[in-house]
C-alpha cells in the first residue's frame, strides 16, 4: 500500500512550469530532510485556461491570471498544499484564501533577443517580423523600430523557438531565465539590457503560493523565502498595482538592490503601439519597497492622464 505523499505541489504542465516545480521540489527536500525520499512531494500538473487557449492574445481572453487560476483553484479545495509560479503570471491581486509567503531566489531578469537573422534588435532589416504574444514586449519594440512588424507568438518557448525555425518571424524574444531553467542558453542570440527592453514585473523570479493560515505549509516554506528577491518584486507589483495592470496594459519596472540596501525602481508604461513611452524612476531604503513602488506608478498614472491609459484597454 503506498502512503499519500507528505507534499503536493501544484504547476503548469509547460517543460518550464515543471523545470521550476523540479527547483521548488529540491530546495524544499535540501531544507527538510523529511521531504527528500522519492514519493514524499507528489507534483500536481493543472493545466490552466491560458494553456488551452494559444490562438488568441491573452487580453482577449482575460489576462494573466488565466496561467494560475485553475491552479488557485486546487489549492483552494485542497487538491494541492502549494502552487508554484512564475511571478510575472501571478496577477495583481491574489484570490482571497490564498499568501504568497515565499519567492525564489530571482533568476536573470531581462529579455533574450533570439534571431537567425541580426544579431540584435538594431540589427534586424526594415519590414522584419517579431513574434511576441507580450504587449510590453510589442510596444518596447515597436518604440524603437517602428519600421518593424509585430506578430502573435503564443505557446511555451519550445513552441515559439519552432515557430521562428519555421520562419513564421525573423527574430523573437524570451526571457533569460527561462532559457537558462530549460538548459537553452546557447539560443540566446544577446541579452537585452533593461534600458533597450524593460524586464515584465516579476521577470525571472519563482513565487510559491499556499492557503492563508495554513502553518504546516508556511512552515516549510519560510526557509527558501529569498528576501533581496522579495523586496525587489513587491516594489514592482506596487507600481502594477497602482497602474491596474494587465495584460492588456504594456507596464514594465525592474527593482535592483544595492549593497547598502538602497532599492531602485525603474517603471514603464507605454501606448501599445508603442508611439510614446514613459518611464519613472525611484530610490530609497529597502524597507520602503512597496511606498517605492506605489508611489513611481502614482507618478506613471499622473503623467499617462485618463486618456492615455484608455488608450491601453
Amino acid at each position: 500500500m503506498t502512503s499519500a505523499p507528505a507534499l503536493r505541489i501544484g504547476t503548469r504542465g509547460s517543460p518550464l512550469a515543471l523545470a521550476q516545480a523540479e527547483e521548488a521540489r529540491s530546495r524544499l527536500a535540501a531544507a527538510h530532510p523529511e521531504l527528500g525520499p522519492d514519493g514524499a512531494v507528489e507534483t500536481v500538473v493543472i493545466r490552466t485556461t491560458g494553456d488551452r487557449e494559444l490562438d488568441r492574445p491573452l487580453a482577449e481572453i482575460g489576462g494573466k491570471g488565466l496561467f494560475t487560476k485553475e491552479i488557485d483553484e486546487a489549492l483552494l479545495d485542497g487538491r494541492i498544499d502549494v502552487a508554484v509560479n512564475s511571478m510575472k503570471d501571478v496577477p495583481t491581486w491574489l484570490p482571497d484564501g490564498i499568501v504568497l509567503p515565499c519567492m525564489l531566489e530571482r533568476e536573470d531578469p531581462r529579455d533574450g533577443f533570439v534571431s537567425p537573422r541580426a544579431s540584435n534588435l538594431a540589427g534586424l532589416a526594415a519590414g522584419a517580423v517579431v513574434g511576441t504574444a507580450s504587449l510590453r514586449r510589442r510596444a518596447q519594440v515597436l518604440h524603437r523600430r517602428p519600421d518593424l512588424s509585430v506578430v502573435l507568438f503564443r505557446g511555451n518557448v519550445n513552441t515559439r523557438m519552432r515557430k521562428l525555425g519555421e520562419g513564421q518571424a525573423d527574430a523573437t524574444l524570451l526571457a533569460v531565465a527561462g532559457l537558462r531553467r530549460l538548459g537553452m542558453d546557447d539560443a540566446l542570440t544577446s541579452i537585452m539590457e533593461p534600458g533597450e527592453m524593460l524586464p515584465a514585473v516579476g521577470q525571472g523570479a519563482i513565487g510559491i503560493a499556499c492557503r492563508a493560515g495554513d502553518g504546516r505549509a508556511l512552515a516549510l516554506l519560510e526557509p527558501l523565502n529569498h528576501l533581496a528577491t522579495l523586496h525587489r518584486v513587491t516594489a514592482e507589483r506596487a507600481l502594477l498595482e497602482v497602474l491596474d495592470g494587465s495584460c492588456r496594459t504594456p507596464i514594465a519596472a525592474l527593482a535592483s538592490l544595492a549593497e547598502d540596501g538602497t532599492l531602485a525602481l525603474t517603471g514603464l508604461v507605454a501606448r501599445p503601439d508603442g508611439s510614446e513611452v514613459l518611464t519613472a524612476e525611484r530610490r530609497g531604503p529597502v524597507a520602503d519597497a512597496r511606498a517605492i513602488g506605489i508611489d513611481a506608478g502614482e507618478e506613471l498614472r499622473r503623467r499617462a492622464g485618463p486618456g492615455f491609459m484608455d488608450a491601453l484597454e
